[in-house]
């Protein structure tokens, strides 16, 4: 009988070839926001798998990048942490993309990471004919001598169960490390500041995504009734920032409390009554002091 198998996984990869979204469908629920916007993940986040054989614990980590900033520094620092110590490191390449610098940067830097062992994946394997993601399969195969190379898509599920499977596998012998029942390390607080920053993401200027960071002053069920209050703050580092963020007559953050509530209803199962404040920490990116206070 095979013994037990449990440890850690991360998956790596150019902005927006889709780590976080893998995560969500691995775990089976959404834990780590996703964006079009590059750097949309900002510290390493647990996920957890459970199969007969095997407990998998997924770390979505922020993209390796060129930092300009203090902030960008440290999501470096998160990826390497995390890179050394983890059992699995999957390089990720989706199916409708080139092989391109990018990735032979990344893939060269996966020879520091001798701990683990290292798979490859064509992710969004959807989106391509049969014949162009064979194609893709063979031209990551070159790139070096891999554990398993595997086509996936968090979107359709094809082929998810047998990553679980081959990543279970490959993983060390071991009791497992959380309750069965737990999806996550993360807070609640923490998953609703995400939440509320996923949904001030999108649609937002190219220098803003950066300068969002989100806390909770307060949250918590309204007594003698099914309501659940949360007070957030949006931070942005310029009053031209906030004004974006507000919107001609409160637009825009009608609309991003609007979308953040959905979300957050669903996490909770409960309706909630979702309150916004737009704030000004100039330049929290480059002050060690501010960023932590805003949690980083």
């Amino acid at each position: 009988m095979n013994e037990f198998r449990s440890g850690f996984v991360s998956f790596v990869g150019r902005p927006n070839v889709g780590k976080s979204t893998l995560t969500n469908a691995l775990v089976g629920e959404k834990i780590a926001i996703t964006s079009s916007k590059p750097q949309t993940t900002r510290r390493a986040i647990r996920g957890i798998v459970n199969t007969p054989a095997a407990q998998i614990i997924v770390v979505d980590t922020p993209g390796l990048h060129r930092p300009r900033t203090l902030l960008g520094q440290r999501l470096n620092d998160v990826v390497g942490n995390t890179l050394n110590s983890v059992d699995v490191i999957g390089f990720c390449v989706p199916a409708n993309e080139k092989i391109g610098p990018g990735d032979a940067f990344i893939n060269e830097q996966l020879g520091e990471y001798r701990r683990a062992k290292l798979i490859a994946l064509v992710t969004k394997s959807e989106t391509v004919s049969r014949d162009a993601l064979a194609k893709q399969l063979v031209e990551i195969s070159e790139l070096r001598n891999w554990d398993a190379v595997i086509p996936v898509s968090a979107i359709s599920g094809e082929q998810l169960e047998e990553l679980k499977v081959i990543l279970g596998q490959l993983l060390p012998k071991s009791q497992a490390l959380y309750p069965e029942d737990m999806k996550t390390e993360e807070s609640l607080e923490e998953r609703v500041c995400e939440l509320i920053r996923e949904a001030s993401l999108e649609d937002s200027r190219e220098e803003l995504p950066h300068s969002l960071a989100v806390t909770i002053d307060e949250m918590g069920p309204r007594p003698d009734s099914n309501i659940y209050d949360i007070h957030a703050n949006l931070w942005v580092e310029r009053d031209s920032q906030k004004a974006i963020i507000i919107g001609k007559g409160g637009s825009r953050l009608k609309q991003i409390g609007s979308e953040a509530r959905v979300e957050i209803e669903k996490l909770l199962g409960t309706k909630v009554m979702l309150r916004i404040h737009v704030k000004v920490a100039p330049d929290w990116q480059r002050d060690p002091k501010q960023l932590g206070r805003l949690g980083m």
